[in-house]
Formats: structure tokens, C-alpha cells, sequence
């Protein structure tokens, strides 16, 4: 039973569905002062506006349980995203950080190591179609970041986001931890590590950034 509700959660998370009209009008009228018109002809800085760690709006379990968030780790030369329902934003040792789950076998898990930096990108609900893609397939053996509709743009920093995000996040590598099925308390938890290693080989890993900058919506 256990097993049946953990995959009916994640398989809720990661659905790409289409959405009623009532349930589209509530998404509209919760970013009606979002403006897309034109959005792949304007520049990161005509899009997006900075502002501090603690005037981020959004509930942070929200952020990874409904909305989703979009990882995306690389510089404009070479870049990978993923799409993650584990995660969200807290303080650790002082700072304003992200954190997040990730399988040992990711693609922009090696990425962001290899790197070190990395954005969280968060999008209305609209673009799910869209951003659910970076999950279909790997970026190791595939041309998926070619694939998308989403309008790739470098930020200030740097760093890759997509100019159809309403919230960027850029984190600066802090810490990993790799889980150690031991250190595991919840037994649905523990099984759902364990039984992802069988898969990949490897186990997942908690990545902790500093945020450096963050970026809203105009």
C-alpha cells in the first residue's frame, strides 16, 4: 500500500496533463501581472527584476510538491536540465541556501559538480508541458535541450535559465551528502533509496546551494 501511494505521488508530480479552463483561469489570475507577450525577443534584463532571498514569495514546499522545479546546471556553452519534485529553500549555517534530492546518475547532477554552480527555475503552470520534457530522457545521450520550446538565456552571472521562468534562483555549490541507506529512518524512504540504487547503481545525493542571486517576473 505504501508503495502504490509513494508512486501515485510521484506520478502526480511529474504528469504533463492538460488543464480545464477553470483550472487555467486560476493559474492566469495567480500571475496576472506576468506579461509573455514577445517573450523570446526580450532580454533577461527587460524580463526579470532581483530581489532578496527572504522577499521570495512562494511557499517553499509548494515550490517542489506542485509546482516543480526546473534544475538547470551548465553555462551557455554547455548546459542540462532537469525537472525535480524534491526540494526547496531554507537557511543552513547562516545562509540563505536550496536544497535538493538528486539520483547519484543524473546528468546535470554531473554537471553541477563539474561546475558547481546551477539556477532553480520555477514556471507557471502553463509551460508544464513544456519544462516535463527535461524529465523524459537524459541529457548524457540525447539532444533533449534542443528539444524544447523553452527560450534558454544566460543571466547576469552566467549561468542558464529560460525566459519564460517566473522565478530564477541561482545557487552557488555549498555541500553534498551522499544517502547512506543506514542514516534512513522512514522505512517508505529507505525502500525508495534502496530500490533506486538497484536501478542506477548509485545512490542519491542532497545538494545544498548558497543563493547568490535571485530573479523574478517583471
Amino acid at each position: 500500500m505504501q508503495k502504490l501511494l509513494i508512486f501515485a505521488l510521484l506520478f502526480a508530480a511529474f504528469s504533463c496533463t492538460k488543464f480545464s479552463s477553470g483550472q487555467a483561469a486560476d493559474a492566469d489570475n495567480q500571475a496576472q501581472t506576468i506579461s509573455y507577450d514577445s517573450v523570446s525577443s526580450k532580454s533577461f534584463d527587460e524580463l526579470f527584476t532581483e530581489v532578496q532571498p527572504e522577499d521570495i514569495a512562494d511557499n517553499p514546499v509548494k515550490l517542489a510538491l506542485t509546482d516543480n522545479i526546473v534544475i538547470t546546471a551548465g553555462r551557455a556553452a554547455h548546459y542540462n536540465s532537469m525537472v525535480a519534485a524534491d526540494g526547496g529553500t531554507g537557511v543552513l549555517m547562516g545562509k540563505p541556501v536550496t536544497f535538493c534530492g538528486l539520483r547519484g546518475s543524473r546528468y546535470t547532477l554531473e554537471v553541477l559538480l563539474r561546475d558547481s554552480v546551477y539556477t532553480f527555475s520555477i514556471f507557471d503552470e502553463r509551460f508544464r508541458c513544456d519544462f516535463m520534457k527535461f524529465g523524459d530522457k537524459s541529457g548524457r545521450d540525447s539532444q533533449k535541450m534542443t528539444e524544447t520550446a523553452l527560450t534558454a538565456v544566460s543571466t547576469p552571472s552566467g549561468l542558464v535559465t529560460f525566459k519564460e521562468a517566473r522565478l530564477v534562483i541561482e545557487c552557488q555549490l555549498a555541500q553534498t551528502h551522499t544517502i547512506n541507506p543506514d542514516e534512513v529512518y522512514a522505512q517508505a524512504n529507505r525502500q525508495f533509496f534502496v530500490d533506486a540504487h538497484k536501478e542506477v547503481g548509485s545512490w542519491h545525493k542532497i545538494v545544498f546551494g548558497d543563493i547568490k542571486h535571485v530573479w523574478v517576473r517583471k
